[in-house]
């Protein structure tokens, strides 16, 4: 008896250390070359460029790993759902925060266009999240940031903007690195860009959702008005890993999406066959 005991228990840390090698802790971001430029920086530089120019640039500086290192802590989120009778249980790894530009002191929440995003969360084995994915993440997330619009204005989609924004959501979370330090999961702070099966059939938009008000309920239901070559100041990007663990077992986040009965853990669209943001259109970014 005593030693099938030792045999169970050796089984389960063998099982546990399996599933620890498998299991995301850090987000794959590109080594720097060189010093890492502040935010403030490369915002400056940003704002002399095209739309167009901007997200090449952009681009650019993720290859050259000009991106916060806290963004590379990937942070769980477990959600259960009812499935075929049974309960399952899924947990996926997120970033901390939203896409940004610089370093951990100095930092630049940057919005992008889809095919932008796509385009880097494609580099990192990310996607980006759907509806029911920013729902968890902000019923989950350590901090809650009440959010702070900007009156309307046609230069909402420029970087000095873009900016602004930044350092409003900068001086809230000051207030709580105290006790949250970065890579601490935060939400509330952005709309986010999503995915959903609605781009199947209007692959020229621009979806998103979200930017929870402290009440739990979203300022911005999905919405998919703005063309695909649209950003705000008011957009964010969260990274999710494709490496997730349903009921403990490794799976592929793309496969539950596209499953008629395990996407409910994660859709609340139904399945999402091509569950990824389209590709860039003529009249987008080059």
């Amino acid at each position: 008896m005593r030693t099938f005991a030792v045999f169970l228990f050796c089984m389960v840390l063998l099982s546990c250390a399996r599933n620890s090698a498998l299991v995301p802790d850090r987000l794959p971001l590109p080594e720097s070359r060189g010093t890492v430029a502040g935010g403030s920086a490369l915002a400056k530089i940003l704002s002399e460029l095209t739309p167009d120019e901007r997200e090449e640039e952009i681009l650019e500086y993720v290859k050259d790993g000009k991106m916060p290192s806290f963004l590379a802590m990937l942070q769980r989120v477990t959600v259960r759902e009812t499935v075929g009778g049974s309960e399952r249980e899924l947990t996926f790894f997120v970033a901390p925060d939203y896409f940004a530009l610089g370093s951990d002191e100095d930092y630049f929440l940057c919005p992008l266009t889809p095919a932008t995003a796509q385009e880097i969360a494609d580099s990192l084995a990310c996607l980006l999240p759907t509806r029911k994915i920013v729902d968890a993440i902000y019923a989950q997330a350590t901090v809650k940031l009440e959010p702070a619009p900007i009156a309307p204005s046609e230069r909402m989609t420029t970087v000095p903007v873009f900016w602004q924004h930044n350092m409003t959501v900068w001086h809230q979370r000051q207030a709580t690195l105290a006790l949250y330090p970065l890579g601490t999961l935060v939400a509330g702070h952005k709309k986010d860009l999503v995915i959903t099966p609605k781009l199947a059939k209007k692959p020229t938009s621009v979806a998103i959702y979200g930017w929870h008000r402290t009440d739990g309920n979203p300022i911005q239901p999905l919405y998919l008005g703005h063309s695909s070559s649209y950003a705000d100041y008011s957009h964010g990007i969260r990274l999710v890993s494709r490496r997730a663990l349903l009921d403990q077992r490794p799976v592929d986040l793309l496969d539950v999406l596209r499953d008629k009965d395990l996407c409910i853990l994660i859709s609340d669209e139904g399945p999402v066959s091509e569950p990824r943001c389209p590709a860039r259109q003529a009249d987008g970014p080059k």
